[in-house]
């Protein structure tokens, strides 16, 4: 959810779990309630080899593509300038992330889409994002394939990689897969929180795994070359779809369950067997890292340690679920960001007892570099560079290497 959505195997298991832990640089891991590590500032902020190297993050996206949506009920449409103003700051973000690449969200998503008026929107929407990152060669670039992804890097370049959080768009035709592959699209999302023809979301309480018709996309998918991602899935969906996968797929925004009992967040058996079959797992900046307070960069760094025990190094990736601009916190955005919040506690997507202005990101991290910052910080825990430059990108590089050819 972006800035928008506030206005509208065993006996491998049992190997691993008497492994010893990986923690910092392959030393064993601090306790869970080690103490926080500071966010530094200034000069400190800045990680070395960030700007030489490949990062994602996988569920992100800038606001400059939803300018113009329909404005919600008794709401005022934006002026010529003001969307001007955050074309422009969000182009300005893009550029001070200093990141890669984002995988972006290009359709709505935990809605059904099964008749042929929502499949031609989804292909004129598809077009629609395609057209505006073409507005913009100095600073955006389209990622379609691996090569796609070094000309952002050695250019400096904002790569766009274009998802569906959910198998809505291809309704209940598997043969839409490879047209929306010829759009552009090179990850696909088995479900959102629902349950859809594919499998059950993260908040179905029936928890049923994938549907015959859910075998028959995944297979399309691999066969497509296109990325699996079995975020948001309940545990069996989840379970069943990284089984289902003959190549390495994405949780590309989670969080650990072993540190934060929430259905969004991804049990350590699951993880393991990701992580068995070459996957990764992107840890989320979403309040699901706690089930209490609001959470902190140093609540995501105790995720990504716990990830990086269970997993391995080469299975942790970075997918925060937010915009790449800053949030600006305005007396607007504090009032709907508590009525979101609200209506979530309502929905039971967050647990009641959650503060009535917990945010949807870190507050610590709210600035376009977060992740230089963020390997700065991993850095202080005494992580090494080659594994820091794994979760911030190369390893979602990696898949997308192997499974796009």
């Amino acid at each position: 959810m972006l800035r928008r959505d506030l206005l509208i195997g065993g006996g491998l298991a049992a190997i691993a779990a008497c492994a010893p832990k990986l923690g910092p640089a392959g030393a064993p891991a601090g306790p869970a309630s080690a103490p926080p590590t500071p966010v530094p500032t200034g000069e400190a902020a800045r990680w070395a080899p960030y700007a030489s190297g490949i990062t994602i993050d996988a569920a992100s996206a800038l606001d400059l593509f939803y300018t113009g949506d329909p404005t919600p009920p008794g709401g005022t449409p934006p002026s010529p300038d003001e969307v001007a103003r955050s074309i422009a700051a969000d182009l300005a973000a893009a550029k001070a992330s200093g990141l890669t690449a984002v995988v972006a969200t290009v359709a709505p998503q935990g809605r059904f889409w099964l008749d042929d008026a929502a499949y031609e929107k989804t292909k004129r929407d598809l077009a629609s994002w395609k057209a505006k990152i073409a507005q913009h060669p100095t600073e955006l670039v389209l990622i379609e394939t691996a090569a796609d992804l070094e000309t952002a890097r050695a250019t400096h370049k904002l790569g766009v990689v274009f998802t569906f959080q959910g198998t809505e768009p291809l309704g209940e035709d598997s043969d839409r897969v490879p047209v929306y592959r010829q759009m552009g699209v090179r990850v696909i999302q088995l479900t959102h929180n629902r349950r859809n023809l594919v499998g059950d979301g993260a908040m179905e309480p029936g928890n049923a795994g994938l549907s015959r018709y859910g075998h028959e996309v995944v297979e399309r998918l691999n066969a497509e070359q296109v990325v699996v991602d079995v975020a948001h899935g309940s545990q069996r969906t989840i379970r069943e779809g990284i089984l289902a996968s003959k190549r390495p797929m994405l949780i590309s925004h989670t969080g650990c369950r072993a540190l934060s009992d929430v259905p969004r967040c991804t049990p350590d058996a699951e993880l393991r067997l990701l992580a068995e079959r070459g996957g990764v797992a992107g840890m989320i900046l979403w309040p699901y890292l706690r089930t209490d307070t609001q959470p902190t960069a140093s609540d995501l760094i105790r995720h990504i340690e716990h990830a990086v025990n269970v997993c391995g190094e080469d299975h942790v990736g970075i997918g925060s679920d937010t915009g790449v601009a800053p949030i600006e916190r305005t007396p607007a955005f504090e009032k709907d960001n508590r009525e979101m919040i609200a209506d979530m506690v309502k929905q039971g997507i967050f647990g009641p007892g959650r503060p009535a202005d917990l945010y949807t990101f870190l507050p610590d991290l709210n600035f376009a570099n977060r992740y230089e910052t963020l390997g700065a910080m991993l850095v202080l825990r005494g992580h090494a560079d080659a594994r820091i430059a794994k979760i911030l990108g190369g390893n979602f590089a990696r898949v997308m290497r192997e499974v796009w050819g």
